[in-house]
Formats: C-alpha cells, structure tokens, sequence
C-alpha cells in the first residue's frame, strides 16, 4: 500500500496536484460518481498500478491480472448482449488489460470503448466482493478487525512520513445508536447505516485537511468506490481551489508553500440533527479488503467466481484542531445532536404525552 511517488509534505503546491488526483479529490468532496465520468486521469503504468494495489488488486500478480481479464471478457459480453454495444476486438482481448487505463484516459481511438468497459468492471467488481460476504464463513467483527489494522496502518506510516495528524480515532456503532439512528431515519433499512465503522483523523491546521485526503486516495480509499451522495464538505472550498489550480502561476522570487485558499467553505450540514455551524469533511467508502486465508480454506471454486476481496462501508470524518474545538460548543455539541435526534424519535413512536420521559442523563441510551 505504497504510493509510486514520494510523500509530499503537507505544504504540497496545488500546481503539483495530478488532473488525476483533483478529479479523485473532487469526486470524494461532492460525493460523486466514477460511473458518471467519460475518461479517466491515468499518465502512466505506475499511476494504473498504484490505483490497482489501492483497490486490493495486485499488479504484480498473474492471478489478479489473470481475474481482471475474465472480468474484460464478462464486461465485454454484457455490454454486447445487454446494451448492443459494438466493442472492438481491440479492447475486447488485444489491449492488456492495465492499458485499458492508460487508453480511456487519452484522446484517441477506442478510449470510449475502453472507458465503459472499466466502468463495467467497476461494478462487477463490487457486485462481486458483495456476494463473497454472504459465501464465506467470516463474521462482520473479524471483517471490521481487518479494516480496522488496514487503516490504523495506513495512518500510522503517515504520521511518521510528517504529516501533521494530531488526533486519530476510530470506532463501531454501537447497537443502541444504530437503533436509535434507524428509528429517527424515514427508510428505516439497516443496509442503509454506513457509518458503523468510522475513523476520524484531526489535522493540525485547515490548510492541512486537502494534503491528507490526497494521501488517503493515494494509499488507503478508492476513490472509484466512495458512496455517491454520503459527501460532506464544509471545510475546503472547492471552486476556490479549482480555480486556483486553473489560474497560471506568476514567477516567485522564491518557493512558498501554496495554502488552501482562505475563503470560507460553503455551509455543510452532516445531517439534519447536526448544529447550524458544524463543519467537518465527512465521506464513505465501501473499502476493499483481501480475504486470502479464508478463501484458502473455503474453497478454490469461490476465488474463480468471486475473487478474494469483500467491501466494508466505512465512513471517514476529517477536521482540523480548531474546528473541531468549535464543532463541540454550543448547538453543535453532540450532546444537543443527540437531544434533537433523541425528541424526533420519541415524536416518531408515540404522540405527546402518551408515555413518560426519563429525564435522567444516564438513561441507559448511550452515545
């Protein structure tokens, strides 16, 4: 889990930011989907195998390699079979499959072509990893443990590397908060929880929140598999820094850092119970994780069919020191969250009245 260039520091220009890594980085902020795009951002083989490691696929492998060529071949028949599609012979078998990257990122023949047949991919993958899940006798807290170790790891070597990572915590929902998030929640779906393991890393400036999302796509999160529409950003401000980006540079009598523009980020609310002024970079991958040595000793047909890599819904929150001091005054401590969601809830199961209140803080409720 490497990246293919060095670690920058925190004070990384925005000029030097990749077409690739701020198509990622807005993507992850808007809470926006691959399966929307119409090319990709891929320079070179390095930039395609880091992607591949960052999905838990492999490219040194000839098994991996070997899957992504059955997965070419079933895209390639859908499409054909489902939608009509007429896809060459080129991109069907000729091209490699890790070029079918490098094709759908460039202005040439076939790179359509090759563009659908990843985002096809894409969702095989997934629908795939999904139904290991229910295949293989593993439980979801030995999942959550794997998760867990993946990113604590990740953040570890982070830190080390310099990054300005002051606070770093993590944990899973716990029963009485999923309940009570159920009951306050109009689709009252269990499947629809995606914040039962949340990891929350406080940076030590604002200006630092944009360095550390970037090295989180870069090692940890696909950014091909953040939740469309789970999104919340109020702390970068995105249009500010497209701009920035977009703008040429005026020659400098010597380098300075380039900072995260000061403007103020457009109002951001987690949910509706949060406060009026909470603002946080909240977002949620469905994050892959190799299942090797269960599939070992399950059966070689699953990993044919399947694969070895499952996703767990994760939800990240990112925030930095001061905001996060501001986010736990006032009507946007947690306290006041849980008394709005807790009053919704009891206006949900019964009208005004009808039972009595415990107004004793320790409720047995819980967080």
């Amino acid at each position: 889990m490497q990246t293919d260039r060095p670690s920058s520091a925190p004070g990384l220009r925005l000029m030097e930011y990749t077409e690739g890594e701020l198509e990622a980085l807005r993507l992850l902020l808007r809470g926006e989907s691959v399966i929307d795009w119409h090319r990709l951002h891929f320079a070179d083989l390095d930039q395609v195998d880091r992607f591949l490691r960052v999905n838990e696929i492999d490219p040194a492998s000839e098994r991996d390699l070997f899957r992504l060529d059955e997965m070419r071949a079933d895209a390639v028949a859908y499409l054909r079979r489902a939608l009509g599609y007429r896809i060459g012979r080129e991109v069907a078998e000729t091209v490699p499959v890790r070029d079918l990257f490098l094709l759908a990122s460039r202005a040439a023949p076939h790179a359509a072509e090759a563009c659908v047949v990843l985002k096809v991919m894409h969702v095989m993958h997934h629908l795939a990893g999904r139904e290991l899940l229910f295949k293989l006798p593993v439980s979801d807290d030995e999942i959550f443990h794997l998760v867990e170790g993946k990113v604590v790891k990740v953040v570890e070597d982070l830190r080390g590397a310099g990054y300005p990572v002051v606070e770093f915590a993590w944990g899973r929902k716990r029963r009485d908060s999923l309940i009570t998030k159920l009951l306050a929640k109009r689709a009252t779906i269990a499947a629809h929880i995606y914040d039962k393991l949340r990891f929350r890393l406080v940076t030590r400036r604002r200006e630092d929140v944009l360095p550390l999302l970037r090295e989180l796509v870069q090692r940890l999160i696909p950014f091909n598999y953040v939740i469309p529409g789970e999104s919340v950003n109020g702390l970068v401000p995105l249009d500010d820094w497209m701009e920035q980006k977009a703008q040429p540079r005026a020659p400098q009598p010597e380098a300075v850092p380039e900072a995260v523009p000061e403007a103020a980020a457009p109002p951001a609310i987690l949910n509706e119970f949060s406060g009026p002024d909470f603002r946080i970079v909240s977002f949620v991958a469905d994050l892959p994780v190799r299942l090797d040595d269960f599939i070992a000793n399950a059966s070689e047909a699953l990993w044919e069919e399947y694969g070895s890599v499952v996703f767990v819904l994760t939800e990240f929150q990112v925030v930095d020191v001061a905001t996060a001091a501001r986010n736990e005054t006032g009507e946007n401590s947690h306290e006041r969250y849980k008394a709005r969601q807790h009053t919704q809830v009891r206006e949900r199961l019964a009208d005004d009245g009808e039972l009595e209140v415990n107004t004793d803080p320790d409720d047995g409720m819980g967080g």
